[in-house]
């Protein structure tokens, strides 16, 4: 059992999650062994769950195990947490940036345990005086670390405005992408506008560092820029956008509308954003992109006649044989409030299995919104479909039917809800299926489990 526990011993420079999985793994293995053999393993002395072996094997800890000890800096019994303790504090004191480099990300994580503050704080001592140091973990490939080390960093104003800039344009963590974002602008509040600054973070990869950046335009004497972004990817760098230019006098709607008439500035953004902006008498001009060659562009058009509230049946049902998922998910959306005015027997149709996946996809989900036993008629048929994906959402659809705080919305006493719930038998125990037939009024059949 110890020579199992072992070979699952996380190998150097494993992920923080593999060490405290190992330890606790060992810990169920050995929970009702008191004694630990000569032969056990160091690894498994450690993270034993007898108090007295983990404390015995810190006397002479391997230093391939450090982790380990970490782990037990934060133990529950505290004689062996002070004894991990003072093992730790000793490899700080000999190797501060090798220890600090390979132990963070756990350090880090053990930081949220009772007894976690312990490390962190001897960790932020040691990288509070090591720049250095500091610059090598806010490159870092652990999320928690690169945070960690961008508020060591942000407290400590190492850091130039463009710097942070720099680092908050190419961060893909949000958080830590927000942290450099408030450093960043907060370094421009104080020293002043940095054209250089203001464009990296214009060019950044969270939504949250461009929309800061189109704020921080303003500041800069550049509000004049801020309609360039009126068709940005994110909707909250629009919305900044649209207010930046409201602020210098300028009608965000205005824009949008003439962008939309260039063919050159013709995107699924540009189309979108014009929607959030227009009216409902605006829905011709999108209207006319339902027939845009380009897929995307058709179905930002879809999108934006629903946010005007605009839903045109008969125009978005053919729509739904769109060669394109992406308009047909949009059509899906947009026709599942006006579920029950659609012909059951076409959407029925549109559901075989010759037709395309996505057409399917999107007409299930026009079906089920419906609901009734149209919306279980359509499930039924899935349940059994060749594709994968089909079969588990039908699946899923047809267990949320159930509720015990509500009836089915189902007919009473239809013999067809009961032929259907026939084929649904085995996504329900026997108890739940005979409620439901019950308050649907209708007769329970024999369980095999009950002996009949």
């Amino acid at each position: 059992m110890d020579t199992d526990t072992q070979d699952r011993l996380p190998p150097p420079g494993s992920p923080a999650a593999e060490w405290i999985a190992f330890d606790r793994a060992v810990r169920r293995t050995h929970y009702w062994s008191y004694t630990s053999p000569l032969e056990t393993p160091d690894a498994v002395k450690l993270c034993h769950a007898n108090g007295r072996i983990r404390e015995a094997a810190l006397r002479e800890p391997s230093p391939l195990l450090a982790e380990l000890v970490a782990i037990r800096c934060t133990d529950w019994v505290p004689a062996v947490r002070e004894r991990a303790r003072r093992v730790l504090a000793a490899a700080l004191a000999d190797d501060p940036a090798g220890t600090v480099l390979r132990l963070t990300p756990l350090v880090v994580r053990l930081g949220r345990r009772e007894q976690g503050a312990w490390a962190l704080e001897r960790f932020g001592a040691v990288l509070d005086g090591d720049p250095d140091l500091l610059g090598e973990l806010r490159g870092s490939a652990d999320p928690p670390t690169r945070r960690l080390a961008a508020r060591l960093t942000l407290d400590a104003g190492l850091l130039g405005t463009r710097e942070m800039a720099r680092l908050a344009a190419a961060e893909p963590d949000p958080v830590t992408g927000g942290l450099w974002t408030d450093g960043a602008l907060a370094a421009l509040a104080a020293d002043g506008p940095d054209d250089e600054a203001v464009d990296t973070l214009l060019g950044g990869h969270g939504q949250m560092v461009r929309a800061a950046g189109v704020t921080a335009l303003r500041g800069a004497g550049r509000a004049a820029e801020a309609s360039d972004h009126l068709d940005d990817r994110s909707g909250m760098v629009r919305a900044c956008a649209r207010w930046l230019v409201r602020q210098g006098g300028g009608d965000p709607y205005t824009v949008c509308r003439e962008r939309l008439a260039d063919p050159a500035r013709m995107t699924p953004y540009a189309v979108t954003g014009f929607a959030e902006c227009a009216r409902r008498e605006d829905a011709p001009l999108l209207r006319v992109l339902l027939k845009h060659p380009d897929g995307r562009i058709r179905a930002a058009a879809v999108a934006g006649l629903r946010l005007l509230d605009t839903t045109d049946i008969e125009l978005l049902r053919a729509l739904l044989d769109d060669p394109s998922p992406a308009v047909a998910r949009e059509v899906a959306r947009s026709l599942s409030a006006s579920a029950p005015l659609l012909p059951v027997d076409w959407l029925m149709d549109r559901i075989a299995p010759e037709r395309p996946s996505h057409t399917r996809r999107a007409a299930y989900r026009i079906l089920f919104a419906r609901g009734g036993v149209a919306g279980l008629r359509a499930s039924t048929e899935l349940l059994t479909d060749r594709d994968p994906g089909l079969r588990t959402v039908a699946a899923q659809r047809v267990q949320s039917m159930w509720s015990p705080h509500r009836p089915p919305d189902l007919p009473i006493r239809d013999p067809e809800v009961g032929m259907l719930l026939d084929r649904c038998t085995h996504l329900f125990s026997g108890y739940v299926m005979r409620l439901m037939r019950a308050r649907l009024g209708l007769p329970a059949r024999p369980d095999p489990s009950d002996g009949y």
